[in-house]
């Protein structure tokens, strides 16, 4: 068994709660806690799951909305098995080695 990990991110549902319904209002909240990101930054957080946030930013988004980590990330885990059929091997075998040889064109 391996366990596929995941998570959602639930920023944009915790903004409209808090009822803020656009990005532009989320980056000057932010930058007030030392958190300056370009608009299009703002937005890209918005609007899809971070694969890096710093921890000041994590900080910033949680005393904005009032919540807590657990709040904007919901981890998930699934697990997949993995099925090995009787004989079969993990890896591939290499293709068979062929011997080349290089002849000169005057035959010698």
């Amino acid at each position: 068994m391996i366990k596929k990990m995941g998570y959602q991110w639930h920023l944009r549902k915790l903004m409209a709660d808090s009822g803020m319904l656009q990005t532009s209002e989320l980056g000057p909240l932010l930058a007030e806690r030392g958190v300056h990101l370009s608009r299009e930054q703002v937005y890209r957080l918005v609007t899809q799951p971070p694969q890096r946030l710093s921890m000041d930013t994590l900080a910033a988004l949680c005393d904005v909305l009032g919540c807590t980590p657990n709040d904007l990330i919901e981890i998930t885990a699934a697990a997949t098995e993995v099925r090995k059929s009787a004989g079969a091997s993990a890896v591939a075998p290499p293709p068979p080695f062929r011997r080349t040889s290089i002849r000169r064109p005057d035959g010698l």
